[in-house]
């Protein structure tokens, strides 16, 4: 007796399920009779439409081998990815690209993703298969994200200009350079002391980057024993913003989330730099500075919020200053700030932006690549008047930097002649653990006679157990 013969699998390739899709489309064929004319069965042809846009952006992307049958994803995709970034970059640049090195490079980016791999031979050969990658005919591919030309020169006819339409919301960011005089009174009277601030966000508001303070010291003394990475933000010894550090940073980062972003950027910060990184993460979309000075990168109104948070507590703080120094004007209080003050404020200041005023400002000010539904009410989400201030005193304070230098008013300092608050409160020692503790002890007893709200025990019992924790190491 004949035993009857078990049903061959015939897998279809990536060409012939693009087929399918086309004669689906484009004629009256039903799915059973395109199942019987490439001798599949009928789910395999549904799940082919199932998974249409998948297909199609593989057949699209060129890098798919498209007489693969089958695709099993990588574990490692992260590294799939930046693996073939970077071999797209090498091609561009004719570099003999053999086994060895790819299999170093892809070590060397798991080692910067933080990633426990050991690339095999087999792991390689497999890339190669899902990338089409040495197999075959090869297609001559330009690298997904070329290198920006210089923004004076006529843009290639080869390359079609950027539109914010090519990315979505989470990955169009902008950054704006802002001048702040970090410890101005209201009035004017007394010495400012400038800085610059560097904010960057998507037109989501779902994220911010960290701060960038740049002053113009190289190491003021109230940053003695600071730990650089235990700051909230960041800080650079120079008045000018470093772009091309930032911008290889930034690309990085993008880089480690597998993500192709565009960048928002006042044109005159590309002219003014010398060179670019090369950047693969990362497209760069220069917009023409309406007046000098201006940022547009990053629409006006948010980086008013941050100004407009900054000064609020800068007075917040100095009105607690007067309090425990009887008898000191505003002036003498605001000459305590320091520059490390500053980029604390900074950062409380900028984590104070809400992500609706962000949204609602890219899409008024034509940044955002859709439309999205605006913030109902953006005035509640700025703070109160300070008291002692009215509405137009305040505004004024807040947007001084804009003003015209008047005699007798806001006096920057030139030298180096002590910048940071004067004697008694511009160097101080290292706090000691038992310091530490100490203060612990003085706040829970001061909230204990003086605070109205059992909730912000629970903010203060985080920070208790947190000090008490590093206490311990």
């Amino acid at each position: 007796m004949e035993l009857s013969s078990k049903k061959k699998l015939h897998a279809l390739s990536l060409a012939e399920k693009i087929q399918v899709l086309e004669l689906l489309d484009e004629s009256k064929m039903s799915q059973s009779e395109v199942a019987r004319r490439f001798q599949v069965s009928q789910p395999q042809i549904s799940r082919i439409c199932k998974n249409k846009e998948k297909l199609l952006a593989d057949w699209c992307s060129g890098t798919a081998n498209r007489e693969r049958k089958r695709k099993r994803e990588s574990k490692y995709s992260g590294i799939d990815e930046a693996l073939l970034c970077w071999y797209h970059i090498a091609r561009a640049k004719a570099w003999d690209v053999t086994g060895p090195m790819l299999l170093h490079k892809a070590k060397e980016l798991a080692d910067i993703m933080g990633q426990e791999f050991v690339p095999s031979i087999g792991w390689l050969v497999r890339w190669k298969r899902r990338n089409n990658v040495g197999f075959g005919a090869r297609h001559v591919l330009a690298p997904p994200f070329p290198p920006e030309p210089p923004p004076p020169g006529p843009m290639s006819r080869a390359q079609p200009p950027l539109s914010l339409k090519d990315f979505s919301p989470e990955d169009v960011f902008g950054c704006a350079e802002v001048p702040l005089l970090y410890r101005a009174v209201p009035g004017g009277a007394g010495a400012c002391g400038r800085v610059r601030v560097l904010l960057c966000a998507n037109s989501r508001g779902t994220e911010k980057r960290r701060v960038l303070v740049s002053g113009p010291r190289t190491a003021p003394r109230c940053f003695f024993g600071v730990s650089s990475e235990a700051l909230p933000a960041s800080y650079h010894p120079d008045l000018g913003i470093p772009w091309s550090e930032w911008l290889a940073q930034f690309d990085r980062d993008m880089g480690q989330q597998g993500r192709q972003v565009t960048l928002l950027l006042a044109a005159r910060v590309l002219e003014a730099l010398a060179s670019l990184p090369g950047l693969c993460h990362v497209r760069l979309l220069p917009l023409a500075t309406a007046a000098a000075g201006s940022t547009p990168g990053l629409p006006s109104s948010v980086v008013r919020a941050f100004k407009t948070h900054y000064r609020h507590r800068l007075l917040g703080k100095l009105a607690a200053v007067q309090s425990r120094r009887a008898g000191a004007s505003l002036a003498e209080a605001g000459a305590g700030i320091t520059v490390l003050d500053a980029l604390h404020l900074a950062a409380a200041a900028w984590a104070k932006v809400p992500p609706q005023l962000i949204v609602s400002s890219f899409i008024r000010e034509g940044l955002a690549p859709c439309k999205l539904p605006l913030s109902p009410d953006e005035a509640s989400e700025m703070p109160p008047v300070p008291s002692g201030l009215s509405l137009q005193e305040f505004a004024r304070f807040v947007d001084l930097e804009g003003e015209e230098p008047t005699s007798g008013a806001c006096k920057e300092e030139t030298g180096a002649e002590d910048e940071e608050g004067g004697g008694e409160e511009g160097f101080q020692p290292l706090p000691t653990k038992a310091d530490a503790l100490r203060a612990l002890g003085t706040l829970r007893r001061w909230l204990e006679c003086n605070s109205t709200s059992p909730e912000l025990f629970e903010k203060f019992y985080a920070c208790e157990e947190e000090v008490e924790r590093l206490c311990c190491l």
